[in-house]
């Protein structure tokens, strides 16, 4: 077996090698939707889209009408690459004041490359990288989406390979540190390099068929280590326990799988419902990440009860501590620990949730905005070139509204001129002409009529952008049209996503709570437990988003963790991070609940069942915790602005939810709640002993507490 999974290991390992190669950060779309209709009716009829590469031209002295010439010859040389659809500019253009900045120094050349996403965003990286110049008269500097989406991608696999280098040794130094055995350290590390090498090459295979985006595969490292780690701690520690207790190496590990392994399982199912449950929106970017949690769960459940138990057996003693020490079984830490909370539940529960609502408080700020290429570092070419359009120019050209008439042509004028009026449009150009606040400004030009049917650009202001794209895009779409129109470009696709996302949000809720529910009630045979357990993930997930609103949205902390804070948060990075962090507060709970089961099923009591299953499982949360943390945490030092929230945000959950949620609410929780933790009707205790996960010998125990019997007479687990 560990020859096999050297081997699965190796030939993972090279297929893996090119995932990062083939993985992509897709274009923000939502299939079948408005914008999506009109991108596809743009491209066919008319042939033209949104730009995806812009240069901002400079002049070097006086304005952009002194450097007319090298304008126009800029546009040109740009018009006649190769793969470039479609380039217009200030001087093509006749001067529109959309392309012009304020002080009328520096002007726009937009153009667009089309086909698929990679191999558009590499010509796009091509040309920018070649029209970036400066010359006696011009500086000329690239931009646009493609620019920025390419340089994020770019970013990410960066911060992929470096968080590499600096997470795998640290969990290394730490487990070494836990286990006191170099073997034990490195299968543990092992079966975290075997989960993401195979979740690696499972994405890079998924890739050939669907997009899988760049970030897929910075969860798949941090999740990857820290559930393969999180799963060997458990059942290694139930292996020690039998070997100390004089069972025979055999009987360990086949006891270790049991119990420990059967826990794992649970776990895994856990966390794959809450990330495969991301699947079910329609938007590729956060179906990969489904993937990648089904891929890294499956691995790593693998890892921990087919490839470590084969270890144990190889290692037998020698799995055991060196210097053995007292074992500390009733009197460690987090038994002395349980016990405080519940001499005074009320108290010490009360407090703990008063500074976890606290903390949890700044998410009733939460806005929702558009990202932009603040996402980057300060300096990435991308973000430097956006951050002078937004500084000099009033509108944003390249987020210009697309109205689509396939069918219509009567009345533009009319309607263009009432299309300026919105409130956040700048300018609207057509075949009637440009229109400002209602009055003709400009000539029309040819290009917005094909094939009987017509479009018109609504040029929007920087501040709408940077206010509410999402009213913008819903007022011009309220304006009457003489004829259907479909509302796209780039604010109307980004409106369309979210509603895709607000769309499958509830049912996506409510499954990850009802099929968690389920899984734990198969488990304990509880209703209480798995109530209870939902509550105390949704807090954690209150101090997350707490933290996300606090220091990404707010700004506190910007300067320390270097990023540009834009008053709005991008909404699929909070979804995609509840999903996760729900999953692991699950698999944290399943592994403290299912000690705590078992040894009430041994004793019968409540109280010492929780101090003694917190005293057998809390060390083993809280290193745990410690490793997902710093997996996290490494990602705070990135540069893409996605990853610095993804690994602060759930480094402070994971460590909350590990030593406050579990450590203090869960035993004041259970002291409480008394007897009615392990109540259930009877309906549903039938529905547990027929399809309940537990051992002939649980279910013994259970009918014997039921009963008044005393647990140990009955010779429970």
């Amino acid at each position: 077996m560990l020859t096999a999974a050297v081997l699965l290991t190796l030939l993972a390992g090279v297929y893996a090698a090119g995932a990062l190669g083939a993985l992509s950060l897709s274009r923000i779309d939502a299939p079948g939707s408005e914008s999506d209709q009109a991108q596809a009716v743009l491209a066919e009829q008319f042939h033209t889209g949104p730009p995806n590469l812009v240069l901002l031209v400079s002049a070097r002295q006086g304005t952009v009408d002194d450097i007319r010439t090298e304008g126009e010859r800029l546009t040109a040389e740009l018009a006649a690459e190769p793969g470039v659809a479609e380039v217009g500019s200030y001087w093509s253009r006749g001067g529109s004041p959309a392309l012009r900045s304020e002080d009328g120094t520096a002007g726009l050349v937009l153009a667009r490359v089309p086909g698929e996403v990679n191999a558009a965003r590499a010509l796009v990286g091509e040309l920018a990288e070649r029209f970036t110049r400066e010359t006696a008269s011009i500086r000329v500097a690239a931009g646009g989406q493609d620019v920025v989406f390419r340089e994020i991608g770019a970013q990410a696999r960066t911060d992929f390979l470096r968080a590499e280098l600096v997470v795998i040794p640290l969990v290394l130094v730490l487990l070494l540190l836990v286990y006191r055995r170099f073997a034990l350290a490195a299968v543990t590390l092992g079966v975290g390099v075997f989960s993401i090498l195979g979740t690696l090459a499972l994405l890079r295979l998924v890739a050939a068929f669907t997009p899988v985006s760049t970030f897929a595969a910075n969860i798949a490292l941090v999740m990857g280590l820290a559930l393969g780690v999180d799963y060997c701690l458990f059942v290694i520690a139930r292996f020690r326990e039998e070997l100390e207790g004089g069972a025979d190496v055999g009987g360990a590990v086949s006891t270790a799988v049991r119990t420990a392994g059967r826990t794992v399982l649970f776990s895994g199912i856990t966390v794959a419902t809450s990330l495969l449950a991301l699947t079910l929106f329609p938007l590729s970017f956060l179906r990969s990440f489904g993937y990648a949690g089904a891929f890294v769960v499956l691995t790593a459940v693998t890892g921990a009860l087919v490839v470590l138990p084969a270890a144990l057996a190889v290692l037998g003693p020698r799995a055991l501590p060196r210097r053995p020490g007292r074992r500390r079984g009733e009197h460690g830490g987090w038994y002395r620990l349980a016990l405080a909370v519940m001499r005074r539940p009320v108290l010490t529960g009360g407090l703990a949730l008063v500074a976890v609502l606290v903390v949890a408080s700044p998410v009733l700020g939460l806005r929702f905005g558009m990202p932009d290429a603040r996402i980057l570092p300060p300096d990435a070419p991308g973000r430097v070139t956006a951050d002078e359009i937004r500084a000099g120019f009033g509108q944003e050209e390249s987020d210009a509204l697309y109205l689509v008439a396939p069918d219509g042509e009567a009345d533009v004028a009319e309607y263009a001129a009432e299309l300026s009026r919105v409130e956040g449009i700048a300018q609207v150009d057509s075949a009637a002409g440009s229109f400002a606040g209602g009055e003709r400004v400009g000539p029309g030009a040819d290009r917005f009529t094909a094939d009987g049917g017509t479009y018109l650009a609504a040029i929007p202001t920087q501040a709408a952008l940077a206010g509410d794209p999402a009213a913008l895009v819903e007022a011009v779409r309220a304006v009457p049209a003489p004829f259907e129109v479909l509302v796209g470009g780039n604010p109307a696709a980004m409106t369309d996503w979210r509603a895709a996302m607000t769309e499958r949000l509830p049912l996506v809720l409510t499954l990850v709570l009802v099929l968690t529910f389920a899984v734990l009630f198969l488990m304990t045979g509880s209703l209480l437990l798995p109530l209870k357990a939902t509550v105390l993930n949704l807090l954690s997930l209150g101090v997350m988003f707490g933290v996300l609103v606090w220091v990404f949205q707010e700004g506190n902390l910007a300067d320390l963790l270097g990023f540009t804070a834009t008053g709005t948060l991008e909404s699929s990075i909070p979804l995609l991070m509840f999903c996760v962090v729900y999953g692991l507060s699950m698999d944290y709970e399943v592994f403290v609940v299912s000690r705590i089961r078992e040894e009430y099923l041994s004793t019968g009591d409540s109280q010492a069942a929780v101090a003694l299953g917190l005293q057998r499982s809390g060390p083993l949360v809280t290193v745990a915790a410690v490793v997902l943390a710093l997996s996290f945490a490494v990602y705070t030092t990135g540069g893409v602005v996605y990853l610095k929230m993804i690994g602060l945000g759930m480094a402070v959950a994971v460590l909350v939810d590990a030593v406050v949620i579990r450590g203090v609410l869960l035993p004041a929780f259970v002291r409480l709640a008394g007897s009615a933790n392990w109540w259930a009707p009877e309906p549903l205790r039938r529905v547990h002993e027929r399809f309940g996960f537990s051992d002939v010998a649980d279910r013994t125990v259970s009918k014997a507490n039921d009963a008044g019997t005393p647990a140990a007479v009955t010779g429970g687990t």
